[in-house]
């Protein structure tokens, strides 16, 4: 989204059900928040709006410093610190800033109620222990959120032997690859991962044997 959302659409994001997220608005305005990442409409019938993520962080800005912003596309390498620009995208490890003072706590708590909230409402009985498709085509950054939300600390510039977490996308479908240089933190990873519904194994690279675990979205 390149500008923050006008009068009529705040309105709408404002009046959103506090807990489902759920939308009322005319047509237009409700394609036009699916347009800018802000809204998704259901699958199934009735076929109702609900705040995204980036929604939802919009929705607990005060309306005078609400920001443009949008689930950015799964990051496959470092280079973004996170939200400075209005965007918000889960630290997946590499970039060359990381702040974690309250306001990134605030924004990755919102981006994960939110994500949590997608799932419920478009996973087969409205499961939330399981990832949604959404993440299955951002796995990168999905996976990288589930990290933050638990507490796991990225690792900050190009060093690959910084502590941190780091994730990345691999040849394989629907599954990334999390490197963490020490071996109780790469446990970590991997509780996180499995505790936010996906499944994750160790393995070690043939060449180097740099161990790294390799993660993919659980379905059941």
């Amino acid at each position: 989204m390149t500008r923050p959302p006008t009068a009529p659409q705040r309105r709408v994001i404002d009046a959103a059900d506090p807990v489902t997220g759920r939308l009322k608005g005319t047509e237009s305005q409700l394609a036009s928040l699916v347009r800018h990442g802000l809204a998704f409409r259901h699958p199934r019938p009735p076929h109702d709006h609900f705040l995204t993520p980036a929604g939802h962080r919009i929705r607990e800005e005060p309306a005078s410093e609400a920001e443009p912003a949008k689930v950015s596309a799964p990051a496959t390498s470092a280079g973004s610190a996170g939200s400075a620009s209005g965007v918000f995208t889960a630290r997946v490890g590499g970039e060359e800033a990381a702040d974690a003072g309250p306001a990134r706590a605030r924004e990755v708590r919102s981006a994960w109620q939110g994500l949590l909230e997608m799932r419920r409402m478009t996973n087969t009985g409205g499961a939330v222990d399981r990832p949604c498709a959404w993440e299955r085509t951002h796995l990168v950054q999905a996976a990288a959120l589930a990290l933050e939300a638990a507490g796991l600390r990225p690792a900050v510039g190009p060093d690959t032997g910084a502590a941190g977490y780091r994730v990345r996308a691999t040849p394989q479908p629907e599954a990334v690859a999390v490197y963490e240089p020490g071996a109780g933190a790469l446990r970590e990873c991997a509780g996180a991962l499995e505790k936010a519904g996906w499944q994750a194994g160790e393995h070690a690279e043939p060449r180097t044997g740099v161990r790294y675990l390799l993660a993919s979205p659980r379905r059941s």
